[in-house]
């Protein structure tokens, strides 16, 4: 399986190197080349220096090939465009998209991109530990 990995900061390696560790065949792009130094020496993958919303980068990282793309760069709009291109202009139903902002990545879910809001887990986590503290304090009292 072949996956492209757009945006190669703290999410997005990670993302590469978990993908790489369990078989996938992986190519990072990033506009930042030293980008690439958060996926070690031993990175086996690819790695494109360019913008993740430039169509000759995205076939120079193998797009046309790709069975999923992972969209983490640093912002919600570059996110959601390049994520509608992958699905949309190249067909990749795996395209999973990270957007801060909960509203629109709910917008943007109805409208049928796979995203994961980190901001909207992290409320529920919060919200959920504060509920399990209380409740827990509540029955020592």
């Amino acid at each position: 399986m072949k996956a492209l990995v757009i945006g190669c900061g703290r999410v997005g390696s990670a993302v590469a190197l978990e993908l790489h560790r369990v078989g996938w065949e992986v190519t990072a792009v990033d506009e930042n080349e030293a980008a690439l130094s958060r996926l070690g020496d031993r990175w086996a993958g690819g790695f494109v220096v360019g913008h993740g919303m430039d169509l000759d980068v995205l076939g120079k990282a193998g797009i046309a090939d790709a069975d999923a793309v992972v969209v983490a760069t640093d912002g919600d709009n570059t996110n959601l465009v390049i994520g509608q291109l992958a699905q949309k202009q190249f067909g990749i139903e795996a395209t999973v998209v990270r957007v801060l902002d909960p509203a629109r990545a709910r917008l943007y879910s109805e409208l049928g991109l796979w995203t994961i809001s980190p901001t909207s887990t992290a409320i529920t986590a919060l919200t959920d530990a504060v509920q399990t503290f209380a409740e827990k304090a509540g029955a020592e009292a």
